[in-house]
Order: C-alpha cells, then sequence, then structure tokens
C-alpha cells in the first residue's frame, strides 16, 4: 500500500511538472528544438530506505544515463546488496555486486520546455556473489519417534555468478533545474545462474528474490539524479517524427 501510494505520488508530481516547469537550457522555434545531451547520474533512494530500516537487507545503487537521439538513452546501473533470507527450515545470506546495462526509450511527447520522461527499457545484468548458509533444518516426516536435525554451522560459498535481462517502465521528472526524480518497475528473466551444493539461490544480488526455482523476478526502484550537461543539439521536429 505504501509503494502505491509513492507511485500515486510521483505520478502526480510528474504531471505537475509537465504543466509549470520551463527548462531554462533547452530553446525552441517552430521547426527545431535545442535538446540538452549530457551525462545523468543519481541513486536508487529506495535501496538506502530499506538499509535503514530493515535489518536482513543492505545495499546501495548508482544509476547513469545518456542521451543518444531526442528519445533514445543509453543506461545503467552499478550496485550491491546484502539479503539475508529466513524460511522454516533455512537461512541464507546472499551478498555480492551487479552491473546491468542498455537503453531506455522516452514514449512521452514533451511540451514547450519540457524534459520529461515515460520511458521503456531493457537491460541486461550480470552479478557476482556469494551464498553463506546460517542454519538449516532437515524435515523429518517422522517427528514423533525422532527430532528434526538442525544445524546453525556456517558454510560459505564464494564465486556465484547469474546472468539475466530485464524489461523496465518507469518516469522521470525535472522538478528543479538538472534536477530529475523517478520511479520505474522491473519485469527480468534469469538467463544463468551459478547454485550452491544442496541448496538454491533464495536471493541473487541485483535480480532480487527468486520465486522457487523459477527464472522470472520483479523489482523497482526510486531514483534521484542530475543532469551534467555537455552540449547542446538542435533537432528538427519534421525530422524526429519521420525518424520515429
Amino acid at each position: 500500500m505504501k509503494q502505491l501510494r509513492t507511485i500515486s505520488f510521483i505520478i502526480s508530481l510528474f504531471w505537475c511538472c509537465s504543466y509549470n516547469l520551463q527548462a531554462q537550457d533547452t530553446e525552441i522555434t517552430n521547426d527545431t528544438i535545442k535538446l540538452r545531451y549530457g551525462l545523468r547520474l543519481g541513486a536508487d533512494a529506495s535501496k538506502l530506505i530499506r538499509t535503514a530500516f530493515d535489518d536482513e537487507y543492505s545495499g546501495f545503487e548508482l544509476n547513469a544515463d545518456y542521451r543518444l537521439t531526442r528519445n533514445w538513452f543509453i543506461a545503467g546501473e552499478i550496485g550491491t546488496e546484502e539479503k539475508t533470507t529466513t524460511n522454516e527450515f533455512l537461512s541464507v545470506t546472499a551478498s555480492g555486486s551487479y552491473f546491468k546495462a542498455g537503453f531506455d526509450y522516452n514514449m512521452y511527447d514533451n511540451w514547450n520546455g519540457m524534459d520529461n520522461m515515460i520511458f521503456a527499457g531493457f537491460r541486461l545484468g550480470a552479478s557476482t556473489f556469494s551464498q553463506t548458509r546460517n542454519n538449516y533444518t532437515v524435515y523429518n516426516t517422522n517427528q514423533y519417534w525422532q527430532p528434526q536435525f538442525t544445524s546453525t554451522e556456517s558454510t560459505k560459498t564464494s564465486g556465484l555468478s547469474a546472468i539475466w535481462f530485464e524489461l523496465m517502465l518507469g518516469i522521470k521528472a525535472e522538478v528543479i533545474h538538472n534536477v530529475y526524480i523517478g520511479v520505474n518497475a522491473q519485469l527480468k528473466g534469469m538467463i544463468t545462474q551459478d547454485q550452491p551444493v544442496n541448496y538454491e539461490n533464495l536471493y541473487v544480488p541485483g535480480f532480487y528474490k527468486t520465486f522457487d526455482s523459477g527464472r522470472i523476478g520483479v523489482g523497482y526502484g526510486y531514483n534521484i539524479s542530475y543532469l551534467i550537461p555537455i552540449f547542446k543539439k538542435t533537432n528538427s521536429n519534421t525530422e524526429e517524427e519521420e525518424d520515429e
């Protein structure tokens, strides 16, 4: 419920920006538009918030994108995560780093002077990580005569890796000059992953939770970023419409 309220707030803010924000560095005539080209750097605020309030999680992510054309952006993320997952029979801590690279396409037709995004994206992700089995319990079907066996011996498996792809939908709104906030949702598909001996990955850094040996995962992010303008480029509205 909190996530839905946050997403609703971000969407409302985006539309407010579309009506009221005038970008200072965008110059428009009847036939041409000058767009800002530069490097936009940011961080995922959701991971910082979760780190502060969840004792079983810590994580940090930096993200960036660079405009290639009026609507196409090259984009990527790099981060680190540690997550302890505990159920009735197993407690495992996953720890590692990840990198994702791909592109975003802006589907939003900005009003004059606007530089906001409603985008669809694609990422190819890779992670290197370790899994530490903190404790486990062996289920005994005949519990009346014999108790279940529980071990608290910690065992760590290092050098694991995973590769996956992501489809992404999100928004980015310029709230003040060159400063953006955004939210995105991710649908993930695992391509390949290394597994520890005798149990499966419950969580992969960057991919997030795995679901009962399935290859599908989901994720989300709340981003704050800053655009470092490098140059302006004049784009013809007519040419862009033909290209699209």
